[in-house]
């Protein structure tokens, strides 16, 4: 297959040198200094599932230029998945199938503002990895996994013929889901709470599961945002929340989410996707989101400032 990553940092990456390893044709989208790495000293991925050194790797920053394409993953920071959308319109194809894995819930809407809504599946990915530095990834924990599937629960073929390409690759399990709108929020019920705890504690994983006040805030988080999907239809899996936490209680202590390490650096973060989202979701159904609307608006102030739109010194 023809396989497009679309904003390749370190979850981008990670997958797609996974499909070179495959034997896939892959091209990674990318900009600045990282898309200079690639270009010049190609791909390295430090895993605990096994490394990988790619001498050479096809990367641009036009992503227009490429023409149809059978697939593209979409690994943007959630708050650039809109414009990517704009940018993708010249990569689909009849068949073509775009696939967004941002942490949240909105990412397909928010394509199809730009693509045909034919075009567009749900999914996820769970890995924990980040960029060490330009053209080198470090991948430390959680297996990785992609989850995807059509939004409307039919078996198309599109993602059944990604999700093969996938499974030959070294490092990687997918799986085809028939309700990704449930996958989607069963992941947003971990990621918002954890991300929001730690980022609003500053402190690793370990710390906040240590204690028991800050425990109970990620639980009750967790309630919080299984509550709204409920209200919404989405039909979560029983015990989700006993499911999240104990989930999260198998990661290294040390683990620190994306968007605790993105503030903490004075970067814009996933703030408005994770917790943002479930106060918003929230509000529009009539749940009430009391600890993810503290963990917003304690945050704000600093994401204004990473954006660039914080009003005074």
């Amino acid at each position: 297959m023809r396989i497009v990553i679309y904003g390749a940092g370190a979850v981008g990456c990670y997958f797609g040198a996974r499909l070179v390893e495959a034997g896939e044709e892959v091209v990674f989208v990318a900009r600045g200094r990282h898309l200079a790495a690639l270009r010049s000293d190609g791909l390295r991925i430090e895993s605990i599932a096994g490394e990988v050194r790619l001498e050479r790797v096809a990367a641009t920053d036009d992503a227009a230029s490429l023409g149809e394409t059978d697939a593209v993953l979409v690994t943007t920071k959630t708050w650039q998945v809109e414009a990517a959308g704009r940018t993708l319109r010249p990569l689909v194809g009849e068949h073509t199938v775009v696939v967004p894995l941002q942490n949240g819930v909105e990412a397909p809407a928010q394509l199809e503002r730009s693509l045909p809504a034919e075009a567009v599946a749900g999914g996820l990915t769970r890995i924990l990895c980040e960029l060490v530095e330009p053209g080198r990834i470090r991948h430390t924990g959680i297996d990785p996994v992609i989850v995807m599937g059509e939004r409307d629960g039919r078996r198309t073929g599109r993602c059944d013929r990604l999700a093969e390409a996938l499974e030959r690759a070294p490092g990687v399990s997918v799986v085809v889901s028939d309700d990704i709108e449930a996958e989607l929020w069963h992941k947003l019920l971990l990621m918002a709470p954890v991300s929001g705890v730690c980022s609003v504690a500053r402190v690793p994983l370990g710390r906040v599961r240590a204690n028991p006040a800050a425990r109970d805030l990620l639980r009750r988080s967790m309630e919080e945002a299984a509550a709204v999907a409920e209200a919404r239809g989405v039909r979560l899996p029983e015990g989700a929340v006993a499911a999240a936490l104990a989930f999260l209680d198998g990661l290294p202590h040390g683990s620190i989410p994306s968007m605790h390490r993105d503030i903490a650096s004075g970067r814009p973060s996933e703030l408005e996707q994770l917790s943002g989202a479930v106060v918003r979701l929230g509000r529009e159904c009539g749940v009430a989101t009391p600890v993810h609307q503290f963990m917003h608006a304690a945050l704000l102030p600093s994401e204004l400032i990473a954006r660039g739109e914080g009003v005074g010194p």
